[in-house]
């Protein structure tokens, strides 16, 4: 069990990279895996979540070679996957086992999928209801949660499919099932989530149409035509914005930082966490300078003021409905910054956040009492009120990754020093976070 101990800090200094988006690696080796040709995919992920797709690719029969941040993907088109012998462990990652699920139910094998204590507590029956309706077959050991067995189809079912919950990873997932489809699989969701994946299959040749659905102007579809010919890409990714969050919260909320960090992944759908900080008057640029294979990327400034230079200081706002999924990695993040703001804040419609790697809600709310703020937790989000100073204490980020980086940020603010403990559960997404932070902390 690592501890790392967080001191007070005075501010954020400094320019920075960020790692290769994570989100995005996964769909980039999983569809380079499915291409005709050989991909070279350049600051691939390094964290153990998009390691964990690797592997399984390779225990597909798929050639991968390392070293990290570059990989060389030789693709083996949508029929050459072949079984694996062993259960395919996707170690902490949702992303990896409801994706891989949606690619595995067009095959003409059985797989099966298991990962960690933490995995196996996610639902998984929002991918296997879809997924049977397009004719696989998936068995569950636990009641919809993983190990899950599938038995795949050669050739599936094309299906019009609206998403239950909002979830990228669940449309996903019927996205890749669609490529086994003869004809065209429609994936309709009411609240837009992030679209990484229609933005890399169009990269790679896919047929692919997205638009705004005749059930309402927030309702959107993705369609997809099967059986595409997926040609071999080179792709660089961008870095991560939501690793990047961590150190923008941190240069807003600490008087008298600069930050710059370059090569960022500027995705629509990903940069609602920037916009609720410029809503609440702290100076955060944003500045596109490419649009490489779809994804838009450049440039992210934060300048923080001294208190008393901004005409006010209130912060107050009700964070809830169609800015949930776009912010749904943040919300912790965001949390703790509305315990540094006028009037606080407030997270509603967010009970996704209870089936994550932890129960975050739970998790955010006990660690920031701990820390003195006063907190009320609701089923499906919580209240945080401010301003308040932080004390520092022991955080338990209950084994996730971004429970303990959010808090890391916490103990920068805290008057003394934080303690969190089972720091490791970082490298699940991020592992140089810590030295990176170490950094540009100015104390």
């Amino acid at each position: 069990m690592r501890v790392v101990i967080v001191k007070p800090a005075k501010r954020i200094r400094g320019s920075l990279r960020m790692p290769g988006d994570k989100s995005i690696s996964h769909r980039a080796a999983m569809i380079a895996a499915l291409a005709q040709g050989r991909s070279r995919i350049t600051n691939y992920s390094n964290s153990e979540d998009c390691k964990a797709t690797i592997s399984c690719l390779e225990q597909l029969g798929v050639e991968i070679h390392c070293p990290l941040p570059e990989i060389v993907v030789n693709g083996v088109g949508l029929h050459g996957l072949t079984a694996s012998r062993d259960f395919l462990d996707c170690r902490n990652s949702g992303t990896t086992m409801r994706l891989l699920a949606g690619i595995l139910a067009g095959q003409s094998f059985t797989s099966r999928l298991t990962g960690d204590e933490s995995l196996l507590r996610r639902p998984m029956q929002r991918i296997i209801e879809p997924l049977q309706m397009m004719g696989a077959e998936i068995s569950s050991t636990n009641d919809g949660y993983a190990p899950l067995t599938i038995e795949g189809a050669d050739s599936l079912r094309p299906i019009e499919y609206e998403l239950l919950v909002a979830s990228a990873q669940v449309k996903s997932a019927i996205l890749f099932a669609g490529l086994k489809v003869k004809g065209r699989t429609r994936v309709i969701e009411a609240e837009p989530t992030r679209d990484h994946t229609e933005r890399m299959l169009r990269a790679f040749g896919a047929s692919l149409e997205t638009g705004v659905d005749a059930a309402g102007e927030n309702t959107r579809f993705a369609e997809i035509e099967g059986h595409p010919k997926l040609r071999a890409q080179n792709i660089s990714m961008p870095g991560d914005i939501s690793s990047a969050a961590y150190f923008i919260a941190a240069a807003c909320l600490l008087p008298d930082s600069l930050l710059e960090i370059a090569d960022v992944g500027l995705n629509p759908t990903r940069i609602e966490f920037l916009k609720q900080f410029q809503a609440a008057g702290f100076d955060v640029q944003m500045t596109v300078e490419s649009e490489e294979h779809n994804e838009p990327r450049g440039m992210v400034r934060v300048s923080a003021t001294r208190p008393g230079e901004r005409e006010s200081s209130e912060f107050h706002l009700r964070i809830d409905g169609l800015k949930i999924p776009k912010l749904i990695d943040e919300l912790p993040l965001i949390a703790i910054a509305g315990s540094q703001i006028q009037g606080g804040i407030e997270i509603r419609n967010a009970a996704e956040l209870r089936v994550k790697e932890s129960d975050r809600i739970a998790t955010t709310a006990g660690n920031l009492r701990a820390m003195g703020a006063h907190v009320d937790e609701f089923d499906d989000g919580l209240h945080v009120y401010g301003p308040v100073r932080l004390q520092g204490a022991p955080v338990d980020p209950a084994g996730d990754h971004r429970i303990a980086m959010s808090f890391a940020i916490a103990g920068l603010l805290a008057d003394t020093e934080t303690e969190i403990t089972n720091s490791e559960c970082v490298a699940v997404s991020f592992p140089e976070f810590f030295e990176l932070l170490d950094s540009v902390v100015e104390r």
